[in-house]
């Protein structure tokens, strides 16, 4: 039951928080709500197997019979480390937005928490119509958290977040709906489970766009890839973080964009590898165009913000490269990249944040010479940018290396393209930072009716965690990348007949003729 506790805890933590009479004590209260949160995620590691592939701690029950819908949980490789990313991101963002919201506090503590859930649901849920509901449940919060507490033209950047996530998120409804009777041919009644959807074998005719395997795989990649998002669909995301507050920016970079990345990884590519095989270059190649695309718009913003939102755009460009090298280089760089890109831009964001705090303005021209200013500020900025860019010894380094390795294994093209984005990005994340923090002083910081105070012991809280897994993941991966190699070498060696399998833990709940049992081990016909 604790994969149940971990994602449903937070939503009693809301009820909680909107009935809580005593306003005074709602940031603490919610603080250690999210402490206690990520302590329980924490157990998870005593129950799981790093030497399996296998789904575990699994929990499935029957939902709706007639439709093959289930209550199904379960864990592996793949998920667990972004499970834990969500839930130990989450007290960091409450305890860095501490006093950047104040108006409607408790609607914002409450959508944090069910934003919470929705993530680790969507990570966690092995039926397709249990994972959808997921999906789109987190994007009510998210909407909320930009349209209430954002900036100027939040309302903008909120309409156009949601319509672009949910086109692509009707298009993999479809796809879900019509392989659930596709189910019926080979399981002999219809389900959601996705280990009967592996089952399938979909037709799939090379170079035929309407193929059905081809069209079942963009259903479902376009919805993912707007979720990433992938370029040409990326323009929603610098709207969303330069409009989000900066718990909303730190949640979306950190997170929700990996939920896209993560259902490539679960659900497309498994799911339909003939078309992924075939299309795979369209992928590496609006994936190198986005490292590009988004190194060089990067380095044009006058607005620090944007331009951190421009190389989320780029660095999630890696990610997918990795992702569709189909190899283990380049899986295992990717999976390790989503995590390193929720540590190194959630950080970025954090530290803009603090500085916006402080001047309320984000154009880089009117900053200079922070660093006599600022000297702890500017040590963290260093350190986190220095990660950014993926210098040796920091976790950006590992993941970059290992998806540039599967990329040149798979491509060679494609890895030369992915290293120019490489030496843009430091030329971005240099200038800026010489910029702001060496440059000659700017009206912010030589305004003497507005001194700038250095960070103070709550805001060194926020950032110390997120430093400590800088070098830890740079300097100890394998503490990491042991959790995940069964399930990347699973994924990757048996990618055309790929089947998960798992010990029921509550089979009194499960009958042999009901179709969840069926569905249990999952092998490709």
């Amino acid at each position: 039951m604790i994969l149940s506790a971990v994602v449903f805890l937070p939503i009693v933590f809301a009820l909680v928080i909107a009935f809580w009479p005593n306003k005074s004590t709602l940031k603490p209260l919610a603080f250690g709500f999210a402490i206690i949160e990520f302590l329980l995620s924490l157990g998870i590691f005593k129950y799981f197997d790093p030497a399996t592939a296998n789904l575990q701690m699994v929990e499935q029950y029957v939902w709706i019979e007639r439709f093959g819908i289930s209550y199904f949980l379960g864990i592996d490789g793949i998920s667990l480390w972004l499970v834990l990313l969500t839930t130990f991101l989450t007290p960091i963002v409450l305890l860095g937005s501490w006093t950047s919201i104040d108006q409607k506090l408790k609607g914002f503590l409450a959508s944090v928490f069910v934003l919470q859930t929705a993530m680790i649901g969507t990570f966690l849920a092995m039926d397709a119509i249990f994972f959808y509901l997921f999906w789109e449940l987190s994007l009510v919060p998210m909407y909320f958290m930009i349209g209430i507490w954002g900036g100027q033209r939040r309302i903008y950047a909120t309409i156009k977040f949601f319509i672009y996530t949910m086109i692509g998120s009707v298009l993999m409804l479809v796809a879900i709906i019509y392989m659930m009777f596709l189910t019926k041919d080979v399981v002999g009644h219809m389900s959601a489970s996705l280990l009967d959807f592996y089952k399938l074998n979909i037709p799939f005719v090379g170079g035929q766009f309407f193929s059905l395997q081809t069209l079942l795989f963009f259903a479902f990649a376009l919805a993912f890839a707007i979720k990433v998002p992938v370029f040409p669909f990326h323009t929603w995301l610098p709207d969303a973080h330069v409009e989000a507050p900066t718990p909303g920016s730190v949640i979306l970079a950190g997170v929700m964009l990996k939920m896209g990345t993560y259902g490539l990884m679960r659900w497309t590519i498994p799911l339909f590898p003939e078309a992924a095989d075939y299309w795979g270059w369209l992928f590496m190649l609006v994936g190198a165009i986005g490292i590009v695309y988004g190194a060089l718009v990067a380095m044009v913003q006058p607005d620090i913000k944007k331009l951190v939102a421009y190389s989320s755009v780029s660095h999630m460009g890696y990610i997918l490269l990795g992702l569709f090298a189909f190899n283990q280089f380049g899986a295992t760089g990717g999976l390790y990249q989503m995590l390193n890109h929720g540590i190194s831009t959630g950080a970025l964001f954090l530290l803009v944040g603090m500085i916006y705090e402080r001047t309320h303005s984000r154009e880089i021209s009117k900053y200079g010479g922070l660093a006599g200013v600022l000297p702890i500020f500017t040590i963290c900025f260093f350190i986190i940018t220095l990660s950014s860019i993926a210098v040796p010894m920091t976790n950006g380094f590992v993941g970059e290396f290992l998806i540039l390795l599967g990329t040149y294994k798979a491509d060679k093209p494609f890895a030369f393209i992915a290293v120019t984005g490489v030496v843009l990005g430091a030329v971005y994340m240099l200038w800026m930072f010489k910029k702001v923090f060496f440059g000659e002083k700017g009206e912010l910081v030589a305004d003497e009716h507005h001194p700038l105070h250095d960070l103070n012991s709550r805001e060194i809280a926020v950032l110390v965690p997120m430093i400590i897994m800088v070098f830890w993941m740079g300097l100890f991966p394998n503490h990491f990348l042991d959790y995940t190699k069964a399930s990347i070498d699973h994924l990757v060696n048996n990618k055309n007949n790929y089947e998960l399998t798992y010990q029921p833990t509550n089979q009194s709940s499960i009958t042999e003729t009901q179709s969840l049992q069926v569905g249990s081990t999952g092998v490709r016909q």
